[in-house]
C-alpha cells in the first residue's frame, strides 16, 4: 500500500484519518562501491531507513562497517571515482538527493542539511580564523554581509556554549582545545538551523566529561531549533541516552532495527547481543568483558551468505550460503538473521 493512503471499498463511509507524515529523510536500497585493483567493492549494501522530523536516530557498528560512508553519501561528499552509487535513492523532504546537479546539492549541504565531522581538527581549515571559516557559512548560504555575517558568528558560537565569542572569532584551530573545537564544529553545522543533522562520531577523543557536554548541547540545540538528528557512533551508551531509534550496521548491511529501549532490552542478531555484551559496565574489568572473535570482513572477502557467518555463535549450514534479508520478528524491530536469539 502507498505511503499516506488508506483503500476503501466503493460506497464505504469515509473518516478524516490523520496519517504519519512522510519521513524528512527516506534511505531506500542505497548501495555504495569503491573501485579497487581487483575490481568493485561494496562497501554500503543495500541500506534502507527512514527519520522524521525532530527525531533522533543513531548508527552504530564496527570500524569498517560502512557508517561514515552512509553518511558522507547522504551529503553527496564521497568523490566519484572512486566510489559509484550502484542502486537506490535518498530522499531528503521529497527531493532525491542522488538525482540533483552539484549546484543545487551544494545549496542543500550546509543550509538545509549540516554535519559534525569525526576529527574537527582535519575538518576545519588550519589557514583560516574560526570566525572566517563560521563567517563563511552566512555568507554563502545567507548571503550576508561580512558584518551582518560576524554578528551572526558572535551569536551561534554563544549558542554552542563558547565564551568571550568575539576573542574566539580571531583564533585558529590549532589555538582552540579538543572541546572547543568540537563546538566550533556544531556550530558551523547549525549555522543555518539545519532541518537535519548528520552528527559521526561528534564525541570522539573527547574526554568524558567534555562528552557529556556536547551531548547535551546538541539535546538542548535539537529542543530549540526542532531538527532532526543522525547520530553515528561505536558507543552504544551515547545511543541509548540520546536516541529514540537504533540501526546497528555490519559489513555494509543493516542488520537489525529497532527502538533503543526494545532494542536493549530484547537484541536479537547475534552481532547485536555481542555488541552489548562487550559494552563496559560500572565496577566491571576491562579484562573480563566478553569480545566477538575475529573482524569485520573486508568488502572483497564477504561471500554469498550472512557476512557474519564466521563470527557467530549461532550460525548454521544455511546462514554460509543464503543472505537473510530485514524483515519484521516484532512491532518495529526488523532484524536480517536466519537464527535470531531468542
Amino acid at each position: 500500500m502507498d505511503r499516506g493512503r488508506r483503500s476503501r471499498s466503493s460506497g464505504a463511509p469515509t473518516h478524516s484519518v490523520a496519517m504519519p507524515a512522510d519521513p524528512l529523510l527516506d534511505v531506500d536500497g542505497l548501495s555504495v562501491s569503491f573501485a579497487t585493483d581487483t575490481g568493485r567493492a561494496l562497501v554500503v549494501d543495500d541500506v534502507s531507513f527512514a527519520i522524521r522530523s525532530g527525531k533522533t536516530v543513531g548508527l552504530v557498528g564496527e570500524s569498517g562497517c560502512g557508517k561514515s560512508v552512509t553518511a558522507m553519501s547522504i551529503m553527496r561528499l564521497i568523490p566519484s571515482p572512486p566510489s559509484h552509487v550502484e542502486g537506490g535513492r535518498i530522499r531528503f523532504q521529497g527531493n532525491d538527493l542522488l538525482a540533483l546537479d552539484n549546484a543545487e546539492m551544494r545549496a542543500i549541504r550546509g543550509d538545509r542539511i549540516g554535519m559534525i565531522f569525526q576529527e574537527p581538527m582535519t575538518s576545519l581549515n588550519p589557514t583560516f580564523s574560526v570566525g572566517y571559516q563560521i563567517a563563511e557559512v552566512f555568507r554563502i548560504h545567507r548571503h550576508m554581509s561580512a558584518a551582518e555575517a560576524r554578528r551572526q558568528s558572535i551569536d551561534i558560537l554563544g549558542m554552542v556554549g563558547i565564551g568571550a565569542a568575539e576573542h574566539r572569532l580571531h583564533q585558529y584551530p590549532h589555538e582552540l582545545s579538543g572541546g572547543l573545537r568540537q563546538r566550533v564544529m556544531i556550530s558551523m553545522a547549525l549555522a543555518c538551523r539545519p532541518n537535519l543533522l548528520i552528527a559521526d562520531e561528534p564525541t570522539t577523543a573527547l574526554d568524558v566529561t567534555v562528552q557529556a557536554q556536547i551531548l547535551d548541547l546538541l539535546r538542548r540545540l535539537q529542543s530549540e531549533i526542532g531538527m532532526s538528528v543522525l547520530l553515528i557512533s561505536h558507543d552504544l551508551n551515547i545511543v541509548a541516552e540520546v536516541c529514540e531509534q537504533m540501526l546497528v550496521m555490519y559489513a555494509g548491511r543493516i542488520v537489525e532495527r529497532a527502538a533503543v529501549e526494545e532494542l536493549f532490552r530484547h537484541p536479537r542478531h547475534p552481532y547485536t547481543v555481542g555488541l552489548l555484551s562487550s559494552s563496559p559496565r560500572l565496577g566491571q574489568r576491562r579484562s573480563t568483558l566478553p569480545t566477538i572473535p575475529g573482524m569485520v570482513p573486508a568488502p572483497a572477502q564477504r561471500g554469498t551468505g550472512c557476512y557474519f557467518a564466521d563470527r557467530c555463535p549461532r550460525v548454521t549450514a544455511r546462514c554460509s550460503d543464503e543472505s537473510p534479508t530485514l524483515a519484521a520478528i516484532g512491532p518495529e524491530h526488523d532484524v536480517a538473521c536466519w537464527n535470531p536469539a531468542p
